[in-house]
């Protein structure tokens, strides 16, 4: 008998967010294939797409390289009902079920997600009445099972599972670099959800590839422990030890990537005494590059006369400071001042100063943001 909901579930889960593409752009539905039979040959079975994953070409993607060619009871399928990006009303975003089940063609879902609510869409899974929907279609058998990914604080999710104490399980951000992250809060998440006594799904266990090459402090304890294990094998590892774990998602993109997280999921061992110090020595490793130390809190951008993002822009320099990625922070800052203020825009009021709960020096940071994300 389980201990725990999912606790036999295959503890690696295929991601189909970042399927390999073709150079016009479209998912690469044969390299698809053989990385679909790779995981199914390795005894693998949990599958995760939604609605929205590349215009719903994802969904389709999983009806040609799985479903067509596999028994249905083979594999789990996981899918997700977005209620606030795009959807015009209730009717709308309840018909997104069906069109996914036409385009998967998998006849039924094992696992159903609100997909990624947070404190600005909330609201709009009540207003729908979205909770009673996915209940009713689970009666109905068309889900097995049902819950959410979340993207918000302990205190939300704390207030979500008290309302909603039939949701079966959650799918949280987890990664030992944002385990003590106050913006991301995965370990007082995991906490909250585990209270609750909800099953967890991994998502971001790699942190969107970064964890796969990280900073070269920390690649220097893991290669000290052990020079044959990949970067991402120690990340995947260590959120796959935790209790209560049903499946952590890797979005693999290549047949590259697939073969390296077999090879450590395979036959899954949780991480020994020693491989958890390893963790926590890369982690303060990890802590000790220089990085702006913003939480997210927005509390700076009420009141600025220059409407500038300040969070965004910050979290966009620290790709670049952090994990060296240069491009993606430069394309999330136009992103994130595409329609409001830019760091240069600053006009040194003060107000962000005195709202600042971390006590950043936030003009002058903004001023670093200006000379390094504007200079291009």
């Amino acid at each position: 008998m389980e201990k725990y909901f999912g606790e036999s579930t295959p503890k690696l889960g295929f991601g189909l967010m970042r399927l390999p593409k073709q150079a016009g752009g479209k998912i690469d539905i044969e390299h698809t294939k053989k990385m679909v039979d790779m995981f199914m040959q390795a005894g693998l079975t949990y599958y995760d797409t939604a609605y929205v994953y590349d215009n719903g070409d994802s969904e389709l993607a999983a009806k040609a390289a799985l479903v067509d060619r596999y028994p249905r009871e083979s594999f789990t399928l996981a899918t997700k009902l977005n209620a606030w990006l795009g959807e015009p009303d209730e009717k709308a975003a309840k018909r997104q079920l069906y069109t996914s089940l036409e385009r998967t063609g998998a006849g039924y879902f094992d696992y159903y997600l609100l997909h990624a609510l947070q404190t600005t869409n909330r609201k709009k899974y009540d207003e729908y009445g979205i909770w009673d929907f996915v209940k009713e279609q689970k009666a109905k058998g068309l889900i097995k099972h049902w819950g959410f990914s979340f993207h918000a604080g302990p205190d939300m999710l704390d207030e979500l599972l008290t309302e909603h104490p039939d949701a079966e399980f959650v799918q949280l951000q987890l990664n030992y670099a944002d385990w003590e992250d106050p913006g991301i809060a995965s370990r007082a998440n995991y906490e909250v959800a585990r209270k609750h006594g909800k099953s967890i799904i991994v998502m971001e266990p790699v942190k969107g590839g970064a964890l796969a090459n990280p900073p070269q402090p920390v690649k220097d304890v893991f290669a000290a422990a052990d020079k044959n294990a990949s970067f991402a094998s120690w990340a995947i590892r260590y959120v796959a030890s935790l209790d209560g774990i049903i499946t952590v998602l890797s979005g693999m993109s290549n047949v590259e990537q697939m073969a390296d997280n077999l090879s450590y999921m395979k036959d899954f061992k949780p991480l020994d005494e020693r491989e958890q110090e390893v963790i926590k020595a890369a982690r303060e490793a990890l802590g000790k590059v220089k990085s702006i130390a913003c939480t997210g809190c927005h509390y700076c951008t009420d009141g600025c006369p220059q409407n500038i993002p300040i969070p965004e822009i910050f979290a966009a320099r620290n790709k670049q400071l952090v994990w060296g990625q240069i491009e993606r922070g430069n394309g999330d800052y136009a992103n994130a001042t595409a329609s409001r203020g830019k760091a240069s825009d600053c006009i040194a009021c003060g107000q962000c100063e005195s709202a600042c709960p971390q006590q950043l020096k936030v003009i002058d940071l903004l001023s670093e943001c200006s000379e390094t994300l504007e200079k291009r």
